[in-house]
């Protein structure tokens, strides 16, 4: 399969199959855009079932044979900034190494109660290794860019070459599919008990993560509830389709709850597991407003919504909590409605309106957004990396020295002491044996 060195390899971390979270989604269409001009691999986890237009591989475990041969023969590969460490064969192959820091995995870990001390170990092996960094949007590759210089990588090296940084690190933000989303079959209306063709469809599309809102969305609905009866809020995500996902912290429970307390549970506020990607365009379609929502957090700060750009695709007028780089992005194309954090009489009066716009409306904004943010557009960067991949100047020049100034210079000050230590316990070592060859000797005579 592997051949010459002249394949991309794409990396993946998450499952890529019919139930996708965002880092399957990414990764797939990365792979789809870059095999447009390249030989591409993808490589996914053990539970993925994916096929496409580029070879596929397995792997099972991160010291998976076919995995590291994979990585050695590559020209040049891609991978998440978190699982560089988990992958020895990243660390000493000669492939050009593009990390990928769209996730802020640090922000997510201190939610879900994870060994952060641990994970910003492995994270700095990613920092040293790359040639080349992306990242989902500026708000990420400022944070990035700060990170990197903590990390010694921002030097004269790397700004002689570009002063702008960006061939050090760019934006390849999440993208849409070119062609408009189809339909294959009724998902939600008339299908959900509950929930009937006339009625009006709020759609959240990923999980209920705990940096996210969703109790907010729940008592907004309340609010309309008491003005209009034909609204349907629909979490249609709630289990997330890793395995290995599968226990971590959700609003899942609490969400429930509320929305039983409230008597709105299977009435006006609907549950599902995971929808099967194939059908994730006709959720969309039967949908008539989208809410994502999130708390005052850092996570915030640094996140990329990937189901907002879905929301885009299909047209869908947005409700969003601020901060977020998001917010930022429907404000721009004016694609809906803003507000503040935890603001259920915000949300409450932004859908109430925003059911009364006509989609006729929305047309033009959501084109222009859609034709500024395609999958193809977003991959530029990093297509011409691939199309030119270098090995990154400071890297080239300092090799194992690169790294955070101080911290080299204490190893190196360390490792000499160390050195000069064993020598002189090797001198020591070598007298007290010639002494006492000396008064061996003596007593045998």
């Amino acid at each position: 399969m592997f051949g010459s060195r002249k394949y991309i390899l794409i990396i993946s971390h998450d499952v890529v199959g019919d139930r996708m979270a965002g880092p399957g989604i990414r990764y797939f269409h990365l792979a789809r855009v870059l095999a447009q001009e390249f030989r591409v691999i993808l490589a996914v986890p053990e539970g993925s079932m994916v096929s496409g237009i580029f070879p596929i591989i397995i792997y099972r475990s991160e010291r998976d044979a076919l995995l590291e041969q994979a990585i050695a023969n590559a020209r040049v590969v891609i991978i998440p900034a978190v699982y560089v460490a988990q992958i020895p064969a990243i660390w000493n192959t000669d492939s050009f190494i593009v990390v990928d820091g769209y996730d802020p995995f640090v922000a997510e870990s201190l939610f879900l109660g994870g060994d952060v001390l641990a994970l910003q170990r492995a994270l700095t092996k990613a920092y040293l290794v790359g040639d080349f960094f992306i990242c989902a949007s500026e708000r990420q590759r400022d944070w990035l860019l700060g990170l990197l210089e903590a990390h010694g990588r921002i030097n004269s090296f790397t700004f002689s070459e570009d002063p702008s940084l960006r061939k050090l690190v760019d934006v390849v933000p999440f993208g849409l599919p070119e062609t408009p989303p189809q339909a294959t079959k009724p998902v939600i209306r008339g299908i959900w008990p509950g929930i009937s063709r006339q009625d009006k469809v709020v759609l959240w599309g990923g999980g209920l993560w705990p940096w996210l809102d969703p109790l907010t969305a729940i008592r907004a609905v309340a609010r309309v509830w008491q003005q209009r009866r034909d609204v349907r809020l629909i979490f249609p995500g709630t289990r997330h389709p890793n395995p290995q996902m599968a226990n971590i912290p959700t609003h899942n429970e609490r969400a429930k709850i509320l929305a039983e307390e409230l008597g709105l549970l299977n009435k006006a506020i609907f549950f599902g597991e995971w929808v099967p990607y194939i059908d994730w365009p006709g959720v969309l379609l039967e949908s008539d407003l989208a809410i994502t929502l999130h708390l005052d957090t850092l996570e915030a700060r640094l996140a990329f919504r990937s189901r907002v750009l879905d929301y885009i695709w299909a047209g869908l007028p947005v409700i969003a909590t601020r901060g977020d780089a998001i917010s930022d992005l429907i404000e721009r194309y004016q694609l809906g409605i803003v507000v503040d954090y935890e603001d259920d009489l915000g949300v409450a009066s932004a859908i109430l309106q925003l059911l009364e716009i006509p989609k006729e409306i929305w047309r033009t904004r959501f084109e222009k957004a859609w034709k500024d943010l395609t999958w193809e557009r977003a991959a530029r960067p990093l297509m011409e990396f691939c199309h030119s991949p270098r090995r990154a100047p400071d890297k080239a020049t300092l090799g194992e020295h690169i790294g955070n100034p101080y911290y080299i210079s204490e190893i190196t000050y360390l490792r000499t002491l160390i050195k000069g230590y064993e020598q002189g316990r090797f001198i020591r070592l070598m007298r007290w044996l010639h002494q006492t060859r000396v008064e061996v000797q003596k007593w045998l005579r």
